[in-house]
């Protein structure tokens, strides 16, 4: 089954949010979505996820999932304020716990911050199915940028997160803690698995050099034959030498601080204070 993809492309983090609807019917899910944030402000903003919940009105769509691919480093969820507005079942990888149990040290959560995924509706691991009205959703657990990624192939497409970008532009970064190189590659290879008439879409593009529009749809056959980092056949360790080299310049994503807080708690920011005023914490040193 053939589902329809639409993509909004959020510029200020290079996210791509999708709504994927059922062709056979008016269920959908929506992937990834964005919760605009302003970090010299602190002030967050709607637009990109109005954007989404307007096409979704507008077209009459009933969406029963809100699916994360993982728990994002560049961009704030806005799964909860989507869900407010048109509903859904927020469900993400059920390794989630790692990654809350990594974080809730790191911005020293306490034992208030539960690490048992309890805030999602659904934790998913590798072989579950879910339905977006007829259209099955497989799942696969794809780790390597992070602990939980996982890629949802949903007929003939596959929503890979950052696991792999365009062609032009390879794969993920391993270097976040519990991300591995060697393990992105596996995790790769099992993607390279599907028919290689599958079609691929991405969490992000960055417009590789010599690329002048920004795109987010390829194919598995042309992921095997072109992605420069793992494309033609190129050996393991080929890779893990590239890509922990190359992890070892990158800076630290600009909003990694509250996105990662924001997102281990499935898009919510932490509990308010007595005066309903709601605080991120900035490690120092931690990350």
């Amino acid at each position: 089954m053939t589902p329809e993809v639409t993509g909004f492309f959020d510029d200020a983090t290079n996210t791509i949010s999708y709504v994927v609807r059922d062709p056979n019917g008016k269920a959908c899910a929506i992937i990834d979505s964005v919760l605009d944030f302003d970090y010299s402000s602190g002030r967050t903003d709607t637009r990109s996820a109005d954007a989404v919940i307007n096409f979704v009105k507008d077209k009459g769509y009933e969406v029963a999932w809100l699916l994360e691919s993982h728990v994002h480093a560049d961009h704030l969820s806005a799964a909860p304020y989507i869900q407010e507005q048109v509903g859904g079942k927020i469900g993400i990888g059920d390794r989630i716990t790692v990654v809350q149990d990594t974080f809730g040290k790191v911005f020293n959560e306490g034992t208030e911050f539960q690490r048992d995924g309890s805030q999602f509706d659904k934790l998913f691991r590798e072989g579950d199915t879910l339905m977006i009205g007829d259209l099955q959703v497989d799942v696969l657990h794809t780790p390597g940028h992070t602990p939980a990624c996982l890629t949802y192939v949903i007929g003939d497409a596959a929503f890979v997160g950052d696991t792999l970008f365009m062609p032009d532009f390879g794969t993920a970064r391993c270097d976040f803690p519990g991300g591995s190189s060697e393990t992105l590659f596996e995790s790769v290879q099992k993607i390279l698995a599907l028919p290689d008439e599958t079609r691929i879409f991405v969490g992000h593009d960055y417009k590789a050099p010599g690329r002048d529009d920004y795109a987010w749809e390829t194919t598995v056959g042309e992921q095997k034959s072109a992605n420069v980092h793992v494309g033609e056949g190129k050996s393991k360790d080929q890779f893990v030498e590239m890509r922990d080299s190359r992890d070892a310049t990158l800076a630290v994503p600009k909003l990694i601080i509250p996105s990662l807080q924001v997102n281990m708690r499935a898009g919510q920011m932490p509990e308010a204070d007595e005066k309903g005023d709601v605080f991120l914490k900035v490690p120092i040193n931690k990350i």
